[in-house]
């Protein structure tokens, strides 16, 4: 049986599912006697499913994406393993993070977090920190 006859029986078998009339057909077990009623809550929870966890995770990595792609030189950025620096250069696939005056890392564009923009360091704050 070629590709064509099984889509054939697929189609057969959920085109009679959906048109149940309660007596069962000749290609149909008792599954298809309810209809696509059994089938209501399945759909239900892959809805939610759907909307709490599928679509969130689309926004985001369409978003890490696009702050991926806007990358320039002079922004300070958080690596995923927690490294805070500034870009020096940017290429295709790398970047050049500037971690200290003079130390720099070649790393991943992929492996870039997020800005760094908003972690700058109080210095009152350390100062304070540091008396106490």
């Amino acid at each position: 049986m070629g590709v064509t006859g099984k889509l054939v029986l697929v189609l057969t078998f959920f085109t009679q599912l959906l048109f149940a009339d309660g007596t069962p057909s000749a290609g149909i077990s008792a599954l298809g006697k309810e209809g696509i009623t059994p089938f209501i809550p399945l759909i239900m929870i892959f809805g939610v499913f759907y909307f709490l966890i599928l679509r969130p995770q689309q926004k985001r990595q369409k978003d890490q994406k696009q702050f991926i792609t806007e990358l320039k030189r002079g922004d300070m950025v958080v690596t995923q393993s927690g490294i805070i620096g500034t870009i020096k250069t940017v290429g295709e696939k790398f970047i050049s993070l500037e971690v200290d005056q003079g130390v720099s890392l070649k790393i991943l564009k992929s492996q870039i977090l997020e800005s760094a923009a908003n972690l700058k360091e109080d210095k009152n704050n350390i100062s304070k920190e540091a008396t106490t």
